[in-house]
């Protein structure tokens, strides 16, 4: 299972005192290269046709962070927000600067036929059909998002956190979700926690919720799976935004809370493995 391959490597870099930056991007790789998710070779596709990708990627001692928005050649997306964060004065870079950028990097680029499949196209083409999409799943599909990411704490006390998707399906006009954007997708922060979220992207910028969580945490010290619960259950989803997240505090303590039927989602460490998809697994 991808999930568990994930979770080796990100585990395989803590394990040997890596850092939590490396443990998140190693995650995610696994994940961009897989076509069963939503992010880099599974990616979905546009109104248009074609796949642009989002990610970004945050560490939680400095607050440095990184990220891309509509790309459509950089294989990973995660190293292109990592790139963006260590190599640029930048935060943010969206469509063909991004592309350019992670190119004169010396990223790996590749055709846009790389991030074609056949499932993916075919939801493509179902979402076109539908005369009137349910305006709280603008895909016209079932609410499966499929953006993947990580969140990870080292034996320095590091935070990190880190979000790739190819966005909704059937979008239009390059819009942007929550995932490139820190702070609503993405936010770590030592003092605090690490946040990745997953959902109705416009939802999740509205509410800030990864910088949102990682303040109360930061302030209000309570209990991290009730907070992040309350969050999504009690205030989320009642305004119409569905989703969830998966954060990680400076104690270790972990929380993957989803108003969805389900959500693909795995923790490690020393002598624990666990890895579900639905409530009460």
């Amino acid at each position: 299972m991808k999930l568990n391959e994930a979770l080796d490597a990100g585990e395989a870099v803590l394990s040997e005192g890596g850092t939590a930056l490396d443990a998140v991007t190693r995650s995610i790789l696994v994940l961009e290269d897989s076509p069963l998710f939503n992010a880099g070779k599974g990616s979905v596709f546009a109104h248009d046709g074609t796949n642009q990708m989002d990610a970004s990627i945050m560490e939680g001692k400095t607050l440095m962070a990184g990220a891309v928005g509509g790309v459509r050649h950089v294989r990973n997306p995660i190293l292109a927000a990592r790139a963006v964060m260590e190599q640029s004065d930048h935060v943010l870079l969206t469509g063909e600067g991004a592309d350019q950028f992670a190119a004169e990097m010396g990223l790996d680029t590749v055709g846009t036929e790389y991030f074609f499949t056949q499932r993916r196209w075919d939801a493509l083409m179902k979402a076109r059909k539908q005369s009137a999409p349910d305006p709280g799943n603008p895909s016209g599909q079932d609410r499966k998002f499929g953006t993947v990411g990580a969140v990870a704490l080292d034996r320095a006390g590091n935070l990190a956190a880190g979000t790739s998707t190819g966005g909704m399906t059937n979008k239009k006009w390059n819009r942007l979700g929550d995932s490139p954007i820190i702070g609503a997708g993405t936010y770590a922060d030592n003092r605090s926690c690490a946040v990745s979220c997953t959902g109705h992207g416009e939802y999740f910028i509205r509410y800030a919720v990864a910088h949102e969580l990682v303040s109360r945490m930061r302030y209000i010290q309570g209990d991290l799976d009730q907070t992040a619960t309350s969050l999504l259950r009690d205030e989320l989803f009642p305004a119409g935004g569905t989703g969830g997240l998966i954060a990680l505090d400076k104690n270790g303590n972990i929380s993957m809370p989803f108003t969805t039927e389900g959500m693909y989602r795995g923790m490690t460490r020393p002598g624990k493995r666990f890895v579900a998809i639905y409530l009460n697994e």
